[in-house]
Protein backbone atom coordinates (compact mmCIF):
# COMPACT_ATOMS: atom_id res chain seq x y z
CA UNK A 1 0.00 0.00 0.00
CA UNK A 2 1.50 3.31 -1.08
CA UNK A 3 0.01 6.75 -0.67
CA UNK A 4 1.28 10.08 -1.90
CA UNK A 5 0.70 12.70 0.81
CA UNK A 6 -0.19 16.16 -0.37
CA UNK A 7 -0.90 17.91 2.93
CA UNK A 8 2.00 17.50 5.35
CA UNK A 9 2.68 18.99 8.78
CA UNK A 10 6.25 19.01 10.09
CA UNK A 11 7.53 20.23 13.46
CA UNK A 12 11.11 21.42 13.86
CA UNK A 13 11.03 22.51 10.22
CA UNK A 14 13.31 25.52 10.53
CA UNK A 15 16.58 23.55 10.41
CA UNK A 16 18.19 20.12 10.19
CA UNK A 17 16.17 17.08 9.18
CA UNK A 18 12.88 18.97 9.49
CA UNK A 19 13.95 21.61 6.97
CA UNK A 20 15.31 18.94 4.63
CA UNK A 21 12.00 17.06 4.83
CA UNK A 22 10.07 20.23 4.02
CA UNK A 23 12.25 20.79 0.95
CA UNK A 24 11.87 17.14 -0.09
CA UNK A 25 8.08 17.35 -0.02
CA UNK A 26 7.83 20.83 -1.55
CA UNK A 27 6.35 20.53 -5.04
CA UNK A 28 3.35 21.77 -7.02
CA UNK A 29 0.18 20.42 -5.47
CA UNK A 30 1.69 19.99 -2.00
CA UNK A 31 0.43 21.88 1.06
CA UNK A 32 3.05 22.21 3.79
CA UNK A 33 2.38 23.26 7.37
CA UNK A 34 5.73 24.03 8.95
CA UNK A 35 6.40 24.65 12.63
CA UNK A 36 9.59 25.89 14.24
CA UNK A 37 11.01 28.07 17.01
CA UNK A 38 13.21 30.35 14.89
CA UNK A 39 10.92 32.80 13.08
CA UNK A 40 13.61 33.98 10.68
CA UNK A 41 14.81 30.55 9.56
CA UNK A 42 11.25 29.29 9.39
CA UNK A 43 10.26 32.17 7.13
CA UNK A 44 13.16 31.39 4.82
CA UNK A 45 12.08 27.75 4.66
CA UNK A 46 8.51 28.72 3.83
CA UNK A 47 9.73 30.93 0.99
CA UNK A 48 11.96 28.16 -0.35
CA UNK A 49 9.04 25.71 -0.40
CA UNK A 50 6.85 28.25 -2.18
CA UNK A 51 9.55 28.78 -4.78
CA UNK A 52 9.48 25.02 -5.40
CA UNK A 53 5.76 25.28 -6.17
CA UNK A 54 4.21 24.19 -2.87
CA UNK A 55 1.61 25.99 -0.82
CA UNK A 56 3.43 26.59 2.46
CA UNK A 57 2.59 28.26 5.78
CA UNK A 58 4.83 28.65 8.81
CA UNK A 59 3.90 28.77 12.47
CA UNK A 60 6.29 29.85 15.22
CA UNK A 61 5.26 27.22 17.71
CA UNK A 62 6.60 25.68 20.91
CA UNK A 63 5.88 21.94 20.94
CA UNK A 64 5.72 21.98 24.75
CA UNK A 65 2.58 24.17 24.51
CA UNK A 66 -0.12 21.48 24.33
CA UNK A 67 -3.13 23.79 23.72
CA UNK A 68 -1.18 25.80 21.14
CA UNK A 69 -0.11 22.66 19.30
CA UNK A 70 -3.64 21.25 19.28
CA UNK A 71 -4.97 24.54 17.91
CA UNK A 72 -2.33 24.76 15.16
CA UNK A 73 -2.81 21.16 14.06
CA UNK A 74 -6.60 21.56 13.95
CA UNK A 75 -6.34 24.80 11.97
CA UNK A 76 -3.91 23.21 9.52
CA UNK A 77 -6.25 20.25 9.05
CA UNK A 78 -9.19 22.58 8.38
CA UNK A 79 -7.22 24.41 5.68
CA UNK A 80 -5.97 21.26 3.97
CA UNK A 81 -6.84 17.85 5.37
CA UNK A 82 -3.58 16.44 6.78
CA UNK A 83 -2.32 13.30 5.11
CA UNK A 84 1.00 13.08 6.99
CA UNK A 85 2.14 14.51 10.33
CA UNK A 86 5.85 14.32 11.16
CA UNK A 87 6.79 14.88 14.82
CA UNK A 88 10.39 15.91 14.25
CA UNK A 89 11.14 18.71 16.74
CA UNK A 90 13.73 17.81 19.34
CA UNK A 91 16.64 19.16 21.37
CA UNK A 92 19.71 17.75 23.07
CA UNK A 93 21.16 18.70 26.42
CA UNK A 94 24.45 20.30 25.45
CA UNK A 95 23.03 22.66 22.86
CA UNK A 96 20.18 23.79 25.08
CA UNK A 97 22.24 24.21 28.23
CA UNK A 98 25.06 26.13 26.65
CA UNK A 99 27.53 23.64 28.15
CA UNK A 100 29.77 21.04 26.61
CA UNK A 101 27.97 17.83 27.52
CA UNK A 102 25.46 16.36 29.95
CA UNK A 103 28.40 14.87 31.83
CA UNK A 104 29.67 18.39 32.69
CA UNK A 105 26.45 19.49 34.37
CA UNK A 106 26.19 19.97 38.11
CA UNK A 107 23.23 18.43 39.94
CA UNK A 108 21.04 21.55 39.68
CA UNK A 109 21.71 22.07 35.98
CA UNK A 110 21.25 18.38 35.22
CA UNK A 111 17.79 18.48 36.77
CA UNK A 112 16.77 21.53 34.73
CA UNK A 113 18.27 20.29 31.47
CA UNK A 114 16.85 16.78 31.81
CA UNK A 115 13.36 18.17 32.36
CA UNK A 116 13.76 20.53 29.38
CA UNK A 117 14.91 17.70 27.10
CA UNK A 118 12.06 15.45 28.26
CA UNK A 119 9.52 18.27 27.88
CA UNK A 120 10.53 18.88 24.26
CA UNK A 121 11.37 15.39 23.08
CA UNK A 122 8.70 13.41 24.93
CA UNK A 123 5.89 15.83 25.78
CA UNK A 124 6.46 17.70 22.52
CA UNK A 125 6.04 14.53 20.49
CA UNK A 126 2.89 13.64 22.44
CA UNK A 127 1.57 17.16 21.88
CA UNK A 128 2.00 16.60 18.14
CA UNK A 129 0.85 13.01 17.79
CA UNK A 130 -2.20 12.99 20.06
CA UNK A 131 -4.11 15.85 18.37
CA UNK A 132 -3.28 14.38 14.96
CA UNK A 133 -4.55 10.96 16.04
CA UNK A 134 -7.77 12.49 17.34
CA UNK A 135 -8.41 14.20 14.01
CA UNK A 136 -7.58 11.13 11.93
CA UNK A 137 -9.63 8.73 14.04
CA UNK A 138 -12.67 10.99 13.61
CA UNK A 139 -12.57 10.64 9.82
CA UNK A 140 -15.15 8.39 8.21
CA UNK A 141 -14.31 8.63 4.50
CA UNK A 142 -11.25 9.56 2.45
CA UNK A 143 -11.13 13.16 1.26
CA UNK A 144 -11.03 12.07 -2.39
CA UNK A 145 -10.24 9.11 -4.59
CA UNK A 146 -6.50 9.08 -3.84
CA UNK A 147 -6.75 6.63 -0.98
CA UNK A 148 -8.25 3.22 -0.41
CA UNK A 149 -11.48 3.33 1.57
CA UNK A 150 -10.82 3.26 5.29
CA UNK A 151 -7.33 4.80 5.22
CA UNK A 152 -7.28 7.86 7.47
CA UNK A 153 -3.71 9.17 7.61
CA UNK A 154 -0.07 8.70 8.48
CA UNK A 155 2.10 9.81 11.41
CA UNK A 156 5.88 9.65 11.80
CA UNK A 157 8.01 10.20 14.89
CA UNK A 158 11.65 11.13 14.36
CA UNK A 159 13.62 9.39 17.10
CA UNK A 160 17.29 8.36 16.81
CA UNK A 161 19.55 5.32 16.86
CA UNK A 162 20.61 6.76 20.23
CA UNK A 163 17.21 5.56 21.44
CA UNK A 164 18.20 1.92 21.00
CA UNK A 165 20.08 1.97 24.30
CA UNK A 166 20.93 4.36 27.15
CA UNK A 167 24.27 6.07 26.50
CA UNK A 168 26.27 7.47 29.45
CA UNK A 169 27.45 10.46 27.41
CA UNK A 170 23.87 11.61 26.77
CA UNK A 171 21.51 10.15 29.39
CA UNK A 172 18.58 12.56 28.92
CA UNK A 173 18.82 12.61 25.13
CA UNK A 174 19.07 8.84 24.67
CA UNK A 175 16.31 8.24 27.24
CA UNK A 176 13.98 10.67 25.49
CA UNK A 177 14.66 9.06 22.12
CA UNK A 178 14.06 5.61 23.61
CA UNK A 179 10.68 6.79 24.90
CA UNK A 180 9.78 8.14 21.47
CA UNK A 181 10.77 4.86 19.84
CA UNK A 182 8.91 2.62 22.26
CA UNK A 183 5.73 4.71 22.20
CA UNK A 184 5.70 5.00 18.42
CA UNK A 185 6.30 1.31 17.87
CA UNK A 186 3.57 0.39 20.35
CA UNK A 187 1.15 2.71 18.55
CA UNK A 188 2.12 1.29 15.18
CA UNK A 189 1.01 -2.16 16.30
CA UNK A 190 -2.41 -0.82 17.32
CA UNK A 191 -3.31 1.81 14.74
CA UNK A 192 -3.49 -0.37 11.65
CA UNK A 193 -7.06 -1.37 12.48
CA UNK A 194 -7.91 2.34 12.67
CA UNK A 195 -6.62 2.96 9.13
CA UNK A 196 -3.69 5.04 10.44
CA UNK A 197 -0.08 4.11 9.71
CA UNK A 198 2.65 4.98 12.21
CA UNK A 199 6.38 5.06 11.51
CA UNK A 200 9.31 5.58 13.88
CA UNK A 201 12.42 7.07 12.28
CA UNK A 202 15.82 6.16 13.75
CA UNK A 203 18.57 8.10 11.96
CA UNK A 204 22.24 7.68 12.67
CA UNK A 205 24.62 10.64 12.48
CA UNK A 206 23.21 13.45 10.33
CA UNK A 207 25.07 16.67 9.58
CA UNK A 208 22.85 19.26 11.31
CA UNK A 209 23.35 22.13 13.78
CA UNK A 210 22.63 19.57 16.53
CA UNK A 211 25.60 17.38 15.62
CA UNK A 212 28.16 19.90 14.42
CA UNK A 213 29.51 20.37 17.97
CA UNK A 214 30.32 16.70 18.46
CA UNK A 215 34.10 16.42 19.05
CA UNK A 216 34.36 12.77 18.03
CA UNK A 217 34.29 11.01 14.65
CA UNK A 218 30.75 10.28 13.48
CA UNK A 219 30.76 7.12 11.35
CA UNK A 220 28.65 7.09 8.20
CA UNK A 221 27.73 10.76 8.64
CA UNK A 222 25.15 11.79 6.05
CA UNK A 223 23.69 15.11 4.98
CA UNK A 224 20.23 16.17 6.08
CA UNK A 225 19.06 15.98 2.45
CA UNK A 226 20.24 12.37 2.20
CA UNK A 227 18.42 11.52 5.41
CA UNK A 228 15.25 13.23 4.20
CA UNK A 229 15.27 11.27 0.95
CA UNK A 230 15.60 8.00 2.86
CA UNK A 231 12.80 8.93 5.25
CA UNK A 232 10.48 10.01 2.45
CA UNK A 233 11.10 6.83 0.47
CA UNK A 234 10.45 4.58 3.46
CA UNK A 235 7.37 6.56 4.54
CA UNK A 236 5.86 5.88 1.13
CA UNK A 237 6.20 2.18 1.96
CA UNK A 238 4.71 2.76 5.43
CA UNK A 239 7.65 1.10 7.16
CA UNK A 240 6.96 0.85 10.89
CA UNK A 241 10.67 1.27 11.73
CA UNK A 242 12.89 3.42 9.49
CA UNK A 243 16.43 2.87 10.80
CA UNK A 244 19.49 3.94 8.82
CA UNK A 245 22.25 3.61 7.80
CA UNK A 246 21.86 -0.15 8.13
CA UNK A 247 25.40 -1.00 9.37
CA UNK A 248 25.09 1.56 12.18
CA UNK A 249 21.60 0.31 13.00
CA UNK A 250 22.95 -3.23 13.20
CA UNK A 251 25.70 -2.06 15.56
CA UNK A 252 23.19 -0.20 17.76
CA UNK A 253 20.97 -3.28 17.88
CA UNK A 254 23.94 -5.45 18.87
CA UNK A 255 25.05 -3.03 21.59
CA UNK A 256 21.51 -2.94 22.99
CA UNK A 257 21.43 -6.74 23.09
CA UNK A 258 24.62 -7.07 25.14
CA UNK A 259 24.36 -7.36 28.94
CA UNK A 260 25.29 -4.18 30.87
CA UNK A 261 28.15 -5.96 32.60
CA UNK A 262 29.91 -6.29 29.24
CA UNK A 263 28.95 -3.10 27.43
CA UNK A 264 28.73 -0.43 30.18
CA UNK A 265 32.54 -0.08 30.66
CA UNK A 266 32.97 0.37 26.91
CA UNK A 267 30.19 2.95 26.61
CA UNK A 268 31.45 4.87 29.64
CA UNK A 269 34.83 5.32 27.91
CA UNK A 270 33.33 6.85 24.75
CA UNK A 271 33.42 10.65 24.21
CA UNK A 272 30.41 12.53 25.50
CA UNK A 273 27.81 13.88 23.12
CA UNK A 274 28.12 17.66 22.94
CA UNK A 275 25.00 18.45 20.94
Amino acid sequence: MRHHPRSILITGASSGIGAALAAAYAAPGASLHLGGRDRGRLGQMVERCRMQGAMAAGETVDVTDAPGMARWIAESDRRHRLDLVIANAGISAGGEAGVATEAHLNAEDMSAVTRRVFATNIDGVANTVLPALELMRARTEPADGRYRRGWRGQIAIVSSLAGMRGFPGAPAYSASKAAERAWGEALAARLGDDGISMSVVLPGFVDTPMTERNPFPMPMLMTADEAARTIRRRLRRHSARIAFPFPLYLLAWFVAALPPLLIDPILAALPDKRS
